[in-house]
């Protein structure tokens, strides 16, 4: 526990005073010199709303985190806020922001050092406090989740009397980390991960600030490009990233000044991240090129392929949920029917990985993509919607058939609406003799099912119902085991018999008997 306004920044006004460490016998440390200085991440620490960046959904006028933020009051008084957003998004930064606006005590506990003992001293430090000196006590509870329900539940007379502001952060979901009572005392606000944008900016701040590196150091475009593409989003990942490579830039020019900066390259940049630049533009070609290689080793069935480009994508920090939704595309166009269950397997993955995050998302991922890649293909909906809506823009499709029109508004039995409509269900088959398509499509076949995976059996029974709808013979080949005869489908009427049932005569069944793998096709 401690009291972060008290010592750990009483060396702000010294921030100007940069050493650089590429002088004779001074270790790799960026331009912080001194080794017993904070990390550039905590130097660069926004300490006004105004130095904040991202999380513009949080910060527009008026809204509560804005408000207490800037110390705004009002009848209601600060709430306590828990801040739920992936690491180095900002929950520290925005606590430490509200701690410095109105003369307000800072308290930090972190829930994997801390105990119950310690949540009680601060909330008896903290009404004594509001009491004597009419201060008040925000205090951050870093890892929130990691808190027992015990622990968590020290914390509600604070809260709930108003001793502290706790401004918890969490990157598990709270809804299931933290107690209902806590959690109903408090605002729960998401937090987004910094877009490269964001955390451009702020490594160029840090590389001119005098908080900072002091102008000591410039940076490459592509070290830039490649610092701020692997941070994916993490300000703190970048910032130290950033001063490993400016040490390494420092330590090999010598000497450095603002006059004359040492230039970090993108060979430092591979030195302080331990990656090799990996040259995949996310706006340009190699983003689409790669897209498009990982999709097509899929639909190949080259799992080891589709893989590789999945390592690629994720090192060079692509959006995990881009790849989550091309694999749900893949899963519909490429394998379709054929198997089923992928769709399932990709939807399930895109929801994983919004719930659990990278760097875990990548193994939700890559069993998705095994899954996909192994899976028998056919893209035979693909290609049946798109004849589909071609006959559309080409104007076929008449109206609506009579029969099938809404009968259920008053009038519409007097228009005909319905008139000769029979209801499948009352056909021990469930399928009738009926027109379903305008007339002009009356005969037109979309749908042609290929003989693979799941697909296999499809086809005599899509069949097999085509023959039923439009009164034709049902062949015996299209028909297997359940196939109507001839004379049971009359030019007028609907066949006697259940498709697939149990009544069907001996006669009826094929003269070789079925494995079981042709009974599961048929199904």
């Amino acid at each position: 526990m401690s009291d972060l306004f008290s010592a750990d920044f009483a060396d702000d006004a010294d921030d100007d005073a940069v050493v650089p460490s590429g002088a004779a016998g001074a270790p790799e440390e960026g331009a912080t010199g001194d080794g017993r200085r904070p990390p550039l991440a905590v130097r660069m620490r926004p300490r006004t709303v105004a130095e904040l960046v991202g999380q513009e959904h949080l910060l527009r006028p008026g809204a509560p985190l804005r408000r207490l933020a800037e110390g705004a009051g009002g009848m209601a008084g600060p709430p306590s806020v828990m801040l739920w957003g992936p690491p180095g998004s900002g929950k520290t930064t925005i606590a430490h922001v509200v701690a410095r606006t109105g003369g307000r005590r800072f308290v930090e506990l972190s829930a994997v050092t801390a105990g119950v003992r310690d949540v009680r001293k601060v909330m008896d430090e903290a009404r004594d406090t509001r009491d004597l000196y009419g201060r008040q006590t925000v205090l951050f509870l870093d890892e929130i989740h990691r808190f027992s329900k015990a622990q968590q539940d020290a914390l509600l007379p604070g809260v709930e009397n108003r001793w502290v502001i706790l401004i918890a952060a969490t990157t598990e979901n709270p809804s299931f980390s933290v107690v209902a009572p806590l959690l109903s005392r408090s605002l729960l606000l998401t937090l987004r991960p910094l877009g490269d944008a964001d955390v451009t900016a702020l490594v160029r701040r840090a590389v001119s600030d005098s908080r900072g590196l002091a102008g000591r150091v410039r940076l490459a475009e592509d070290a830039e490009e490649h610092l701020v593409r692997l941070a994916a989003g993490d300000a703190r990942r970048a910032l130290t990233a950033l001063e490993a490579a400016a040490g390494a830039a420092l330590g090999d020019a010598g000497t450095a000044t603002r006059d004359d900066p040492a230039l970090v390259t993108i060979a430092h940049a591979e030195r302080a991240l331990d990656a090799a630049v990996i040259r995949y533009d996310r706006e340009g070609d190699q983003h689409y090129d790669v897209a498009s290689a990982f999709i097509k080793s899929i639909r190949g069935s080259d799992v080891d392929a589709a893989l590789h480009y999945l390592a690629r994508m994720l090192e060079a920090g692509e959006d995990p949920r881009f790849i989550a939704r091309r694999l749900i595309i893949s899963a519909s166009e490429d394998i379709g029917m054929a198997d089923p269950t992928a769709l399932q397997t990709a939807v399930a993955a895109a929801q994983a990985v919004q719930l659990i995050g990278m760097p875990e998302g990548r193994i939700v991922l890559a069993e998705a993509v095994v899954h996909l890649a192994t899976a028998p293909k056919s893209n035979a909906s693909y290609l049946a919607i798109g004849a589909a809506i071609e006959d559309v823009r080409a104007g076929r499709g008449g109206p609506v058939p009579v029969h099938l029109r809404d009968a259920s508004y008053p009038g519409a039995r007097r228009l005909g609406h319905g008139k000769g409509y029979q209801y499948a269900h009352d056909d021990p088959r469930g399928v009738v003799r009926q027109q379903y398509p305008p007339d002009d499509l009356a005969d037109r076949d979309y749908y042609r099912p290929t003989d693979r995976g799941a697909e296999r059996g499809m086809a005599t029974r899509v069949e097999r119902f085509r023959a039923l709808l439009r009164g034709r013979p049902v062949r015996a080949e299209q028909a297997g085991s359940a196939a109507p005869r001839q004379e049971d489908v009359a030019d007028t009427g609907t066949p006697e018999r259940a498709i697939g049932s149990s009544s069907a005569s001996p006669g009826d069944q094929p003269d070789e008997p079925r494995s079981e793998q042709q009974r599961r096709d048929e199904r």
